[in-house]
C-alpha cells in the first residue's frame, strides 16, 4: 500500500480537475481527474499490487448542482481497504478536511453506473440532451436503483418536454428513497412547469422542512430567488448558508453571484478572494475571477 501511495500522490503528480470524469488509463495518462477518476486509478493500481480495495460511497452535506430550475445528482466516491481489519478510505478533494457522516462500500457494478452517471451529468450540464440521455439511460440498467441516475434521467426527459415520463422516471427513484431532497425538488419543479402549483409548494414545504441544517439547500434556494429577481430573499438565504458553514466554497460563489446582481463589487471581491481561498479549483470561482479580472 505505501508504494501504491507512493506512486500515486508522488510520483505521478496528480492534479485534481472536476471535469471530465475519467477511467484508470485517462486519469493516469492526463494527470489530472475528480474524485471518481482518482479511485478509479487507485483501484486500478491496488488490484495490480494484489491488494483488495474498493469503492465506497460516503455522505456528508449533499451538495445541490442547479441547472436551470432542476437539480443534478452527482456522488462523491472515495476507495476503500481494509488493513489489520480496519477500514481505510483514500480521498481526492483539494480542499479542507472532510467529516463525512456514512461509509457505504459499493461493488462495481454500482460502480460502474456511478461513472455512467457522471458522465451523463455532464454531458446535461453542457446541454447536450441526448448525450446524457444515452449515457443515463445505460447508467440505470446497470444498476437500476441508483437514485442519483434516476433523478438525473428525470431532468434530461423533462428538458425534453416529456412530463410525464419525468415524474414516472423520478416515482421509480422516490421508491427507493422518499425522502430524497433532489428528486423531490425536481418533482415541484415539473409541477411548477405543468400548471400544478398547490401540489409544487406542497412538496417544497416538505423538502425544507428536511433540509433546513444544509448549507447547500439554501445555496440553491438562493440561485432560484436570483432567477426570479428577488435579490433581498436570494441574500437572506445566502445568511443563511453561511450560518451553516463559512467554510464552503460553494456559499461564497452564491454571496457573488447576489452582489453582482445588486452591483456591490467590494463584496463581490471579497466573496470571490474567500471562495479561492477554500477551493482555488472551483469552477463557478474561477469564472467569475475571469469576468472580474482577478
Amino acid at each position: 500500500i505505501n508504494q501504491v501511495m507512493k506512486f500515486i500522490f508522488e510520483d505521478l503528480d496528480l492534479h485534481y480537475s472536476l471535469l471530465p470524469t475519467r477511467d484508470a488509463v485517462g486519469t493516469f495518462r492526463t494527470r489530472q481527474g475528480n474524485c471518481l477518476s482518482f479511485v478509479n486509478l487507485f483501484v486500478g493500481v491496488a488490484r495490480a499490487k494484489s491488494l483488495n480495495p474498493f469503492y465506497i460511497e460516503v455522505t456528508d452535506y449533499t451538495r445541490w448542482n442547479h441547472r436551470a430550475g432542476m437539480v443534478v445528482s452527482q456522488r462523491h466516491i472515495v476507495a476503500g481497504m481494509y488493513l489489520d481489519g480496519e477500514l481505510k478510505t483514500y480521498d481526492f478533494l483539494p480542499y479542507r478536511p472532510k467529516a463525512y457522516k456514512k461509509f457505504n462500500p459499493i461493488d462495481d457494478v454500482t460502480a460502474a453506473a456511478h461513472f455512467y452517471n457522471n458522465l451523463g451529468a455532464e454531458a446535461l450540464m453542457d446541454g447536450d440532451l441526448a448525450k446524457a440521455r444515452e449515457l443515463l439511460t445505460l447508467a440505470t440498467r446497470i444498476q437500476p436503483k441508483l437514485d442519483k441516475a434516476l433523478n438525473n434521467l428525470g431532468v434530461v426527459l423533462a428538458r425534453s418536454g416529456d412530463w410525464d415520463g419525468a415524474l414516472a422516471t423520478y416515482q421509480k427513484g422516490l421508491a427507493l428513497d422518499a425522502a430524497n431532497p433532489m428528486i423531490l425538488t425536481n418533482v415541484a419543479r415539473v409541477y411548477q412547469q405543468t400548471g400544478r402549483a398547490g401540489e409544487a409548494d406542497k412538496v417544497l414545504s416538505q423538502v425544507e422542512e428536511t433540509n433546513n441544517t444544509n448549507p447547500f439547500f439554501y445555496v440553491y434556494q438562493g440561485e432560484v430567488a436570483l432567477s426570479r429577481g428577488d435579490e433581498d430573499k436570494a441574500l437572506d438565504y445566502m445568511v443563511k448558508a453561511l450560518r451553516l458553514d463559512s467554510e464552503a466554497p460553494e456559499v461564497h460563489v452564491g454571496f457573488v453571484k447576489v452582489y453582482l446582481a445588486v452591483g456591490d463589487m467590494e463584496k463581490a471581491r471579497h466573496h470571490l478572494e474567500r471562495a479561492l481561498q477554500l477551493d482555488a479549483t472551483n469552477p463557478e470561482a474561477l469564472r467569475f475571477a475571469t469576468m472580474l479580472g482577478k
